[in-house]
């Protein structure tokens, strides 16, 4: 089966390497964006699939717009390939490209369709508390994340997971799934079925407004948040910002998922239940853990922070370096 991939970022990496360990799939090129200006030297930066696609001599395509780019489009056509694989490219294919493998064009989206269809829905899908989320496989069509589904794998999301673990497993996942995939489409043993739109739900691009934490949310709320957008939510310390990258609500409810390294919390929890205080106040400093803020509803555990300028650091070096004391407020 001949393959051209589409993808840009680490999370496409996985299902690159797979497709081109395997036997039965010849990739013949790989379109990606253009390098990118990084803040630090501000020097032109390839992509991850890029680096990769290099390693294996393959043929790299970058256009800048590539609906309107005549060379890589006359190259696509040129190409006869069998399927286009899509991971987390970051353009929007044409008609016209979705149209020229004889299979069609096959994307590796990390959600489970129809929810979280867009951009985001790894982020999304843990900001909002899910308790599962996975990858399907479509068949792209014009629409946003709206084509045919073909086949879904599903795993579970844990309390401390973040968007970038997550995001990895999710990765392999999708490899694994679209080798599947493309081998069962070839035997024609999947029948594609059409998403219910009524169910869709979406992952929009993250605005800079997602990140700032409002302390009159609930510890869960917050939490999900915190994990959801890593590792770039903020808040205010001492009239600077302040990153959380890490936490972890308290209460009764969560007790079964907290690791074996925060058990020790658990016996602070009887003695936690009788203190309160106002949103983004510090009320309690476990030792040897780190600080504990009130919120809206519920006590939050600051398991790692970021101070502007610095590296990140445990809950329990930021107490010790800042010598906070309990009153402090966060806002």
């Amino acid at each position: 089966m001949k393959v051209v991939f589409f993808g840009t970022p680490e999370f496409a990496i996985p299902t690159l390497e797979k497709l081109l360990n395997h036997p039965e799939l010849e990739i013949l090129a790989v379109v990606t964006q253009p390098d990118k200006r990084r803040e630090r030297g501000n020097k032109l930066t390839p992509s991850p699939i890029k680096t990769l696609a290099l390693n294996y001599n393959l043929p790299v395509w970058q256009p800048e717009r590539i609906k309107k780019d005549r060379e890589t489009l006359a190259k696509l056509q040129q190409t006869e390939a069998d399927v286009f694989v899509v991971v987390a490219y970051g353009q929007i294919l044409s008609k016209k490209i979705l149209n020229m493998p004889k299979l069609g064009c096959i994307n590796v989206h990390g959600s489970i369709l129809p929810k979280y269809r867009g951009a985001a829905p790894i982020q999304w899908c843990l900001c909002n508390g899910e308790s599962e989320t996975g990858i399907t496989t479509m068949l792209m069509d014009v629409g946003m994340d709206t084509g045919d589904m073909l086949l879904k794998a599903t795993t579970p999301i844990g309390l401390l997971d973040n968007a970038d673990n997550l995001a990895e497993r999710l990765a392999t996942i999708g490899g694994d799934l679209l080798i599947e995939t493309l081998l069962k489409l070839k035997l024609k043993e999947i029948q594609p079925v059409p998403q219910n739109n009524a169910e869709a739900t979406y992952a929009p691009l993250i605005q800079k407004q997602d990140y700032e934490l409002d302390w009159s949310k609930s510890a869960i709320q917050l939490h999900n948040q915190i994990r959801g957008f890593y590792p770039n939510c903020l808040t205010t310390f001492r009239n600077q910002t302040l990153k959380i990258t890490a936490t972890l609500p308290l209460g009764s409810a969560y007790a079964e998922e907290i690791p074996p390294d925060l058990a020790k919390i658990c016996q602070k929890l009887p003695d936690l239940s009788n203190i309160s205080g106002s949103p983004g106040e510090i009320v309690s400093i476990a030792k040897g853990i780190g600080a504990i803020a009130q919120t809206g509803a519920g006590l939050l555990l600051l398991r790692e922070v970021q101070l502007a300028g610095k590296r990140p650091q445990s809950g329990w070096d930021f107490v010790n370096g800042t010598r906070l004391t309990i009153g402090e407020v966060l806002k």
